[in-house]
């Protein structure tokens, strides 16, 4: 596979851009990656490490879309920006997939722009995968699309049986509509809309309402919202797991006996570091695209940006985009029929 990287992308770049795409080499065996950024910044970087030269290639932008940039104005303006360059390169068929740890709503943007949404999609969404008691689920929207109509969350819903049951392998994953109450009837409008949607919707396995208090107990394999509160149940909950573990390291240090018994639990407490940290789960998929653009975390360090890859290379190696598009078109074509 071949996957473009951003390597100007994010608040850790080009350092850690450049660091997680060498770990991803020695990991991901036959792997190529266009590395899209200023060549000499690159160039320096790459220096420091050893890798064969025969898998990565150098595609030189002037341009950088900053994390502070307007995301519309930027896109527009900056057409030599590595984020744009790389979505160029995923357009062309020249890569199998990208990688970006850039501005969110640029990337959004620019992602529409210039894959397109495939034919019957009304909104792309971006799906995220959440820890939870028995593994993982997986939430969207949790950030391409704000303000949802019902017929958005059902198509999401649809878009996110399919990850599932492809890349998790779970036949008719459980679907959750994420609200205020469990309750039929709960919610605002768009909620209360989604849920008769959901209900009559004989292509996924919808189980009905569910509370941000249960997403995590194991028993739904698909989340669904809106953008908005998507993004801020997943910020939320980084800044919890965050707030948890400083928690934990104060209060070890008060006592030699609780330090020894850090020392007991150390495996056990660096498990459940690693079901916390958001770069152990890679990038998130833009859903309903013409093309795979993966959005890292603005502050991945070098083993996100590897995860990243490696979610990229995965979507890309089972052709996800053509399987989606199977499922489109069957609501596609029932939307017609009807």
């Amino acid at each position: 596979m071949r996957i473009a990287l951003d390597a100007m992308g994010g608040d850790n770049a080009p350092v850690e851009t450049i660091k997680g795409a060498i770990a991803a080499l020695s990991e991901i065996e036959k792997l190529q990656l266009v590395l899209v950024g200023k060549k000499e910044v690159i160039e320096a970087e790459l220096s420091k490490y050893k890798y064969s030269k025969e898998r990565i290639e150098i595609v030189d932008t002037r341009e950088v879309i900053e994390m502070t940039d307007d995301p519309v104005t930027a896109v527009k303006t900056k057409k030599d920006s590595s984020m744009n360059r790389t979505l160029e390169l995923a357009k062309e068929g020249t890569v199998d997939a990208s990688v970006s740890a850039g501005n969110t709503g640029a990337l959004i943007t620019a992602s529409q722009l210039k894959l397109k949404r495939i034919k019957g999609v009304l909104r792309p969404a971006i799906a995220t995968m959440f820890p939870n008691k028995k593994g993982h689920m997986l939430m969207l929207d949790v950030g391409a699309t704000a303000d949802c109509k019902p017929e958005f969350l059902n198509q999401y819903a649809m878009m996110g049986s399919k990850y599932v049951e492809i890349l998790l392998g779970r036949k008719e994953p459980k679907v959750g509509l994420l609200n205020i109450g469990t309750e039929e009837g709960k919610g605002n409008e768009v909620t209360r809309g989604a849920y008769e949607l959901l209900k009559e919707n004989k292509a996924i396995n919808f189980v009905g309402n569910v509370e941000s208090t249960e997403v995590m107990n194991g028993e739904i394999d698909v989340v669904v919202t809106d953008g908005f509160t998507g993004n801020m149940v997943l910020k939320t909950a980084e800044g919890i797991a965050k707030f948890v573990l400083s928690i934990i390291k104060t209060e070890i240090k008060k006592s030699v006996i609780y330090m020894l018994g850090a020392l007991l639990l150390r495996p056990a407490l660096k498990m459940i570091k690693l079901k916390m940290d958001s770069s152990e789960y890679g990038g998130a998929i833009f859903l309903g695209l013409n093309g795979l653009s993966i959005k890292a975390h603005g502050n991945s360090d070098s083993n996100g940006i590897k995860n990243a890859i490696k979610v990229a290379n995965r979507f890309a190696e089972i052709n996800f985009v053509e399987e989606l598009k199977k499922v489109i078109d069957i609501d596609v074509d029932k939307e017609e029929t009807n």
